[in-house]
């Protein structure tokens, strides 16, 4: 599904992003946007952050084979 959707450059060099543009990216204010050069011209993408709880993966690889119903136990003082 190919739509058009146009905007000018202010004297400021800037640009407002259409809604329907900003709808169908998910953009929303502070979002971060890339302008990546194809062969046509380029393409404005929606930066993604990376996941907040990435650099929690593995933080508890101690605790791989532990029973879960142990930790609670200690958890809990018992």
């Amino acid at each position: 599904m190919s739509e058009q959707a146009k905007t000018k450059l202010t004297s400021k060099c800037q640009v407002t992003i259409p809604k329907a543009v900003r709808d169908r990216l998910g953009l929303q204010p502070g979002d971060e946007i890339e302008f990546v050069e194809t062969l046509q011209g380029y393409k404005v993408v929606k930066v993604i952050a990376d996941s907040p709880f990435e650099k929690w993966s593995g933080f508890l690889e101690h605790l791989r084979g532990v029973d879960p119903d142990e930790l609670i136990e200690e958890a809990r003082g018992r």
